[in-house]
C-alpha cells in the first residue's frame, strides 16, 4: 500500500523556505536562552519566594495545589507585577535616566517583605555583574548607572535586553517562563514531586504565563497591585521558619 502526504509545490525536506533565523534573531534567541537558564548563576535555585513555609503549612501538598498557588503569584502576585517593572525598565532605557531611575526606584520598594526583597535584589546583582563580565555592550554601564542604587532581578534583564536590542515581547516570555521553572523546582523539592508531575505542572501553567505576559506588556505602572496576601504571609513567615531548605 503506498502512503503519500500532502506537500506545497516545490518542496524540499533538505531546504524549507523561511526557516533559518537571521543574524540578530539568533544572536537574542542565544542571550535569552543564556541568561534566562537554570544554569546562568544568579542563585535563583536557593529561592522558593515563599513556597517552603506554603508546603510545611499544609497549603501545597501535591502538583493540584502547587498549581493553584504558582497561577495565583502569576495573575495577581510578583509574577505580573516583575512584568510590569521589566517592560517598563526596558523601555525606559531607551527614553531617559530619570524615567528609568523611577522605575527601578519602585521596583526595589515594591517587594512585600525582607526575604522577598532580599531575593530579587540577589538576583538582579548577580544578573548585572555577570552580564556586565560576560555580555557587556555600548550603554550598558550607563544604564546600570542610570538606576543609581538596587537594581532588582526584573528591572536588570529589563535593562540588559534593552541595551542588547533583543525584543520585549520575547523577553517577558522568557522571564516568567524562568521564574515559573524556578518556583516549579522549588516546589517539587519540597513536595516532593517527580520531575513528571512538574512538567505536567509547568504545562498546565503555559496559558496562565502567557496571559500574564500579555497583560504585563500592556499595563501602565498605576495598574501594579497584588492581591496574593497569603503568599507575602508566607514569605514573611519563612523568616522564622525552623527548618529552612531555602533562603526565602
Amino acid at each position: 500500500m503506498l502512503m503519500t502526504t500532502s506537500k506545497p509545490a516545490g518542496f524540499s525536506p533538505l531546504v524549507e523556505p523561511g526557516a533559518a533565523l537571521s543574524a540578530d534573531e539568533a544572536a537574542a534567541l542565544y542571550r535569552l536562552m543564556t541568561w534566562l537558564s537554570p544554569a546562568f548563576p544568579v542563585g535563583a535555585f536557593s529561592y522558593s519566594s515563599g513556597i517552603e513555609w506554603a508546603v510545611e503549612a499544609g497549603d501545597i501538598v501535591d502538583v493540584t495545589t502547587l498549581q493553584d498557588w504558582l497561577a495565583a503569584m502569576l495573575t495577581d502576585g510578583p509574577g505580573f507585577c516583575d512584568g510590569v517593572f521589566l517592560a517598563h525598565a526596558y523601555r525606559a532605557a531607551s527614553i531617559d535616566d530619570a524615567s528609568l531611575r523611577e522605575v527601578a526606584e519602585l521596583a526595589a520598594a515594591f517587594a512585600p517583605s525582607r526575604e522577598r526583597h532580599l531575593e530579587t535584589a540577589a538576583q538582579g546583582r548577580a544578573f548585572i555583574e555577570i552580564a556586565r563580565a560576560a555580555w557587556n555592550c555600548e550603554g550598558l554601564d550607563r544604564l546600570i548607572a542610570a538606576c543609581d542604587g538596587t537594581i532588582v532581578y526584573p528591572v536588570a534583564v529589563g535593562i540588559v535586553s534593552s541595551a542588547h536590542a533583543i525584543p520585549l515581547a520575547s523577553t517577558m516570555h522568557a522571564f516568567l517562563h524562568a521564574v515559573t521553572s524556578n518556583w516549579i523546582s522549588a516546589g517539587s523539592r519540597l513536595v516532593p514531586l517527580g520531575q513528571t508531575d512538574s512538567q505536567r505542572g509547568l504545562a498546565t501553567l503555559e496559558p496562565v504565563v502567557v496571559e500574564t505576559g500579555k497583560r504585563a506588556l500592556g499595563a501602565a505602572l498605576d495598574d501594579l497591585g497584588s492581591a496574593t496576601f497569603r503568599a507575602d504571609l508566607a514569605s514573611m513567615r519563612h523568616e522564622t521558619q525552623y527548618t529552612r531548605l531555602f533562603r526565602s
